[in-house]
């Protein structure tokens, strides 16, 4: 790695974004440092992710630099393959360690995922400034680990005295990919780019960036239910389940079905949507209250301390969504979803709640703590 790569603008901030592995990470990630560059446009803003993660591909095309890390997660139950993780970790930590020295960064910012890490290690060690920025109302080991050495930490959820250090917690939300403020002006646009009718409702499906086999499988074993409802089905994949549903959905009886391994005009999608059907991530939530549609959840079941169904619950006890158990979704789904659809009165109930807990600017507030940071 050579020096000249990081020459730097005379008294320009320099930062470093760390983490990904998934669009929940990724996504907030890029719109902190999209406000960092509003705020003051002469930032310079680099990321670390981890190799072979989705960051690598969608952190250069939002126009930044991004270094790799090996860095790979542990095994939970016992294996010889967890002696590879830790020299994968072992090698991230001395990587970290050099971008740092060369980068030469005023502040560290760590968005979870893989790399974020051994890079917030690493800076906290060298006496740099770090924020965390946690999404969910769980915070995993790693962060509470790095908050001993962190200044601020960003958090969506009350009640996190009980993870972090309540003098270094600031309550922001979560930051989304936009404010989705223009959703009813572009609907007909929405409606054209996905080849649909505005005569029939459209249910938005999204199992997150890399899908989710149990809402895929769900709308798969009823397929003629979907095919033959009075409904356009606008159904996100994920990139390992998009080419046999791509297969199911090639039927020439089946224009009511658009299939996609991943959306990236999500502000279509959602102005498009008449209900929302999505796994329970803290920032697809967020992004969920701003867009104020009626959505359905379905909590993924792989996560830690089952934090998804705790995002869930925060907005099904308000009547801000419904909420159905990963278990349940392979029978009631798709039953669920239509039923939704004729059901105005729920629709309009579960859209004025969610709306309502939504939380705006949130990439500003932490841009904001970001340069004071910096300024120190």
């Amino acid at each position: 790695m050579k020096e000249k790569k990081f020459m730097s603008l005379q008294n320009s901030k320099r930062i470093i974004i760390s983490g990904g592995g998934t669009g929940g990470h990724i996504f907030p990630a890029i719109s902190i440092a999209n406000a960092l560059k509003a705020m003051e446009p002469a930032t310079e803003i680099l990321f670390v992710g981890a190799e072979g993660r989705m960051e690598m591909e969608k952190i250069p095309a939002a126009g930044y630099r991004i270094i790799g890390l090996p860095v790979t997660g542990i095994h939970r139950s016992l294996t010889l393959k967890n002696i590879k993780v830790m020299f994968r970790l072992l090698k991230s930590l001395a990587i970290a360690k050099r971008v740092i020295r060369e980068f030469k960064p005023d502040v560290v910012v760590g968005v979870g995922g893989y790399a974020s890490g051994p890079v917030l290690r690493q800076a906290g060690r060298m006496k740099i400034p770090t924020l965390i920025q946690e999404q969910n109302s769980y915070a995993g080991v790693t962060n509470k680990l790095l908050a001993k050495r962190a200044s601020v930490i960003c958090v969506a959820y009350d009640g996190m005295e009980k993870y972090f250090p309540a003098s270094k917690i600031l309550k922001t939300g979560n930051p989304v990919r936009q404010n989705f403020d223009n959703l009813t002006d572009i609907r007909e646009d929405a409606l054209k780019y996905f080849k649909f009718q505005s005569r029939f409702p459209v249910i938005l499906v999204l199992g997150g960036s890399l899908g989710a086999g149990s809402i895929n499988k769900s709308l798969s074993d009823n397929f003629s239910m979907l095919r033959d409802s009075d409904c356009q089905w606008l159904w996100q994949t994920g990139k390992h389940y998009f080419e046999g549903i791509k297969a199911l959905a090639s039927c020439s009886v089946c224009d009511n079905i658009s299939v996609h391994d991943f959306i990236n005009r999500m502000d279509y999608a959602y102005a498009a949507a008449d209900i929302i059907v999505s796994r329970a991530g803290a920032g697809t939530i967020s992004e969920l209250c701003l867009v104020g549609k009626p959505a359905i959840l379905i909590p993924s079941p792989n996560v830690a301390e089952d934090h998804q169904t705790r995002n869930a619950l925060a907005l099904s006890e308000k009547e801000a969504a419904l909420l159905i158990p990963d278990s349940q979704a392979g029978s009631v789904l798709v039953k669920e979803s239509i039923k939704l659809i004729a059901d105005r009165e729920m629709r309009e109930t579960l859209s004025e709640n969610i709306s309502n807990m939504a939380e705006r600017d949130a990439d500003k507030k932490i841009a904001i703590e970001v340069l004071k940071l910096a300024g120190k």
